[in-house]
């Protein structure tokens, strides 16, 4: 593994235990800090999370940093039995499942690895890929990015 891989991973990791020992993800509001300062301690309980609609079925907030700008720890919710389109973006991310069951097919994979709660998955900058909430449940996932969030549908 490369060393940027492998601090990626880890500070996901990190942001992921982090989250699941911290963060109540049951109500929804507030902002985010986005000038984040890796030398300040942060608990953000999950009712002050701000959830926003990125398009009618997605809904994502900002941990820290700013998901337009750049580098961010974002949390988001997908309802139950819903797929995106086939899509990429500029940048890489890597997200852990929390709540439902999620897969995350890449072009032309024909069974996508179902993934529950602690379930980890990566996509790299520029891959053909979906995601999907596949439970009667709505699905819930964490996050993170070093470059700003874009989604760009592929046909």
């Amino acid at each position: 593994m490369d060393a940027t891989f492998q601090n990626s991973a880890r500070r996901l990791i990190g942001c992921a235990v982090m989250v699941l020992g911290f963060f109540s993800l049951t109500a929804c509001s507030a902002q985010a800090d986005s000038a984040f300062d890796a030398k300040k301690e942060v608990a953000l309980p999950g009712w002050q999370l701000a959830y926003e609609n990125i398009n009618p079925m997605i809904k994502m907030a900002v941990a820290y940093g700013n998901r337009a700008e750049g580098a961010h720890g974002s949390f988001g919710k997908f309802p139950p039995n819903f797929t995106t389109p086939f899509h990429t973006h500029s940048g890489a991310y890597h997200g852990v499942v929390l709540k439902g069951v999620m897969t995350n097919p890449f072009a032309g994979e024909e069974a996508p690895a179902k993934m529950s709660s602690g379930s980890y998955w990566y996509v790299p900058a520029n891959s053909k890929h979906a995601t999907a909430c596949i439970s009667d449940e709505p699905c819930e996932f964490y996050f993170y990015a070093d470059s700003a969030f874009d989604f760009h549908v592929v046909e």
